[in-house]
Order: structure tokens, then C-alpha cells, then sequence
């Protein structure tokens, strides 16, 4: 697995992702023995982190960027499987090989544990294995999600819940907390959607010219983003908007 040089992020209480990552319930003590066992690498764009069936040595959380799971059939075929956003975990504690490839879609920076010293402290700090399950149901939740999107919705349903997941998951918009106009860029190129979301690149482009041209959002060049109303797009994505939003 290759890298770029270690990245000097050392204040835990700094982190964009603190308050959901897997360290998210830890006290001071029990941040300083992940301090002894934690480090930072960066991918770039398109730079693979796990190739599928590799031997893990670390798990880790995106702190930054956007990667993609993948799985390859045995014709050659690939098929996206997955996102991981920021605070999304990497790797499964116990396991020794990585179920899919890991791609970084946008430059990526982790926050990484060595494994099976990782394992031995979780083993005996119950904030950490507690979470661990909380985020691992979150993603069992956002998987079944996708069941839906994938298998029901309409495709200009299908980009407004694939604009709604990613604005909900930005560590910067939900420290602000969901109310007001949201802005972000967008990580994925318009190919990179039609991928995941089994639509053509000519219909991805209509469905957000088509959402741009109803004021549902905003957009400036091809990446940046302005949601006006979060509870219209959730409309428009055919979800509930009562505001229990998923994060």
C-alpha cells in the first residue's frame, strides 16, 4: 500500500470527525493510548488503499475525502459497492483480509490504528467496542438504504438521495447542524455517480440540470453545491422529512 509522507495531526479535540468517530466516547486516558498506536496517511485521487483479499495491518477512519468500495467479478467486471465519507471506518477488528478494494475517489487523509494492538485495546475499553457496534449498525442501516435507492427509486430520485447522503455525512455541515442554506463540493465526478448508481452519464447530467433548473439546488461549475432547503431535496429524494436525518 502506498502513501505520501505522515501527515502532523496530533490534537484529537481538533479533529473534524471527533464527535463520530470510533474514538468518539473516549476519555482522556483512553485517547492517549490510541495517541500510541495512531497515525496519518493520505491517498491520492484514484490511488488504491486495500486491494480486496489483502492482509490488513491497521484500521482506521477517513477523517477527509471520499473512498469507494469495490467489488471485481471474476469476468473482469467491477462493480461500486459502497461509499466511505468522512468518519467512516475502515477494516473489521478480528478479520485478517479486506472483503473489497479500496479506492481513494477524492485525495484522502486517515486517521489509522496498528491492528492488533487496535484489538487488544477495544478488547478492554468498553467506550470503543461500544461504538464500534453503534457505527457498524449505522452502516448495516445506510447499506439497506441503499437497497432502496438502488432497487426503487426513480433516477432524479436516486442523485437528490445520493446529494442528500453526502451533505448529511460532511463533518463541517453537521458540526453547524442541519439548519440554513448547505454548501459543499461535491467528491464525485458526475462519471463516478452514474457508476455507483447504475444510471448513465447523460442521465446523471439531465436529473442535476433538471434539479439546478427547479431551484432544488445550486450549482456553481460542476462540484459546488448549494442546498437551499435540505427538507424540499429529501422530498424530491422520496425519503421522510420529518428531520431524523441519517449520520
Amino acid at each position: 500500500m502506498s502513501s505520501h509522507p505522515q501527515l502532523c495531526h496530533s490534537d484529537c479535540d481538533d479533529c473534524p470527525i471527533r464527535h463520530r468517530a470510533v474514538c468518539a466516547h473516549c476519555d482522556s486516558r483512553e485517547l492517549e493510548e490510541l495517541e500510541e498506536i495512531k497515525y496519518y496517511r493520505s491517498f491520492e485521487a484514484g490511488q488504491t488503499v486495500i486491494w480486496s483479499g489483502d492482509q490488513m495491518s491497521f484500521v482506521g477512519s477517513v477523517v477527509s475525502g471520499i473512498a469507494s468500495l469495490t467489488q471485481t467479478m471474476e469476468d473482469g467486471r467491477t462493480q461500486m459497492v459502497g461509499l466511505l465519507l468522512p468518519s467512516d471506518f475502515v477494516g473489521r477488528p478480528g478479520r485478517e483480509g479486506a472483503p473489497y478494494d479500496v479506492v481513494a475517489t477524492t485525495d484522502l487523509v486517515m486517521c489509522c490504528f496498528r491492528k492488533k494492538p487496535f484489538e487488544e485495546l477495544m478488547a478492554r475499553t468498553p467506550h470503543i467496542a461500544h461504538r464500534l457496534l453503534e457505527m457498524t449498525l449505522d452502516e448495516l442501516d445506510a447499506a439497506r438504504e441503499w437497497m432502496l435507492v438502488l432497487g426503487r427509486k426513480t433516477a432524479r430520485e436516486k442523485i437528490a438521495s445520493l446529494l442528500s447522503i453526502i451533505a448529511r455525512r460532511d463533518a463541517s455541515l453537521t458540526k453547524r447542524g442541519m439548519s440554513g442554506p448547505m454548501v459543499f463540493d461535491l467528491p464525485l465526478t458526475r462519471e463516478a455517480m452514474a457508476d455507483y448508481l447504475g444510471l448513465t452519464l447523460e442521465t446523471v447530467s439531465r436529473q442535476i440540470s433538471a434539479l439546478k433548473k427547479d431551484g432544488v439546488i445550486h450549482l456553481e461549475g460542476k462540484r459546488h453545491v448549494t442546498i437551499p432547503d435540505m427538507g424540499r431535496l429529501m422530498e424530491e429524494a422520496g425519503d421522510d422529512t420529518d428531520g431524523g436525518f441519517l449520520v
